[in-house]
């Protein structure tokens, strides 16, 4: 079911970035929520040198909105205007792309202007409108397979993009729900989402989360993001999607799954490594 199954992905350009067909893997990296533009101007910086450091490709991330806090009480962001200010100040000062998620079709147009990636939601990744909408911008799009589907499951949503004639779809795997509080990754996910011919990204952070563990917010087990990232890169993905933050304990949103920037530098040397040996490119 899972070799014969694969098919070549199409490279998929994201600024100068290219993605796909055994090439180098992306890290995806930044705060999970725009907390403030000083805070995400110097996150972005301190990743670029890492990744430049490492020779490794990085795409930014972070959410103007996380429309599906667990809490009323829970710090969203600073919304659509502000959030695509700064998005747009990374992409200028620090000359790196951008990718974050959009909730609501009427979004897609706006933030296309904006971001060179649109994320699409796991909670959100059956949405046709909003898929459609995404697909029509011409942008990348990167839908997060729900936790709740298997991997067959997702190909209606990559069809849904690639029914707007835009083929740069990319799918992210981020662990699946294994009864209450609690997300488990099957890597054999991975090798199925490969035969869509779509480039494949793997979640190291957030298929760590323990959802509503704490009551009113997830939980995590961030001690096995490195494990699991290993994992991921000895499968042979074409990108890593890692949430990262100076201070997590701190962090507004997801502070028991994401990383210190601290830690990230030896990680990706690590990982670096393992690729090729993955992938065999020369």
């Amino acid at each position: 079911m899972m070799a014969r199954m694969r098919k070549p992905s199409p490279v998929i350009q994201i600024g100068r970035i290219k993605m796909g067909q055994g090439l180098p893997f992306v890290l995806i990296a930044g705060p999970c929520v725009i907390e403030s533009e000083d805070l995400i101007l110097k996150v972005a910086v301190k990743l670029k040198k890492i990744c430049s450091s490492v020779q490794i490709p990085f795409i930014f991330k972070s959410s103007f909105d996380k429309a599906n806090r667990t809490s009323i009480h829970s710090f969203r962001g600073p919304g659509l205007k502000e959030g695509l200010k700064i998005l747009g100040k990374v992409k200028q000062k620090v000359g790196v792309p951008v990718l974050t998620d959009i909730h609501l079709p009427e979004q897609a147009e706006p933030v296309g202007e904006v971001a060179d990636v649109l994320q699409i939601p796991a909670f959100l990744c059956r949405q046709t409108d909003l898929l459609v909408s995404a697909g029509k911008t011409g942008k990348p799009v990167n839908i997060k397979k729900g936790q709740f589907l298997s991997p067959e499951e997702i190909l209606p949503a990559i069809e849904k993009v690639l029914s707007t004639g835009n083929t740069q779809v990319m799918v992210t795997e981020r662990g699946t729900f294994f009864g209450y509080h609690n997300l488990v990754v099957d890597f054999r996910n991975l090798e199925i989402l490969k035969g869509y011919g779509v480039p494949v990204v793997y979640d190291a952070t957030h298929s760590l989360q323990l959802p509503g563990g704490e009551k009113n917010r997830s939980g995590g087990l961030r001690e096995f993001v490195e494990p699991l990232a290993r994992a991921a890169v000895a499968v042979g993905v074409d990108a890593l999607f890692i949430e990262t933050h100076p201070d997590p304990k701190k962090a507004l949103s997801d502070p028991a799954t994401q990383l210190s920037l601290d830690v990230l530098p030896p990680l990706l040397k690590k990982l670096k490594t393992l690729d090729p040996q993955a992938k065999y490119w020369p």
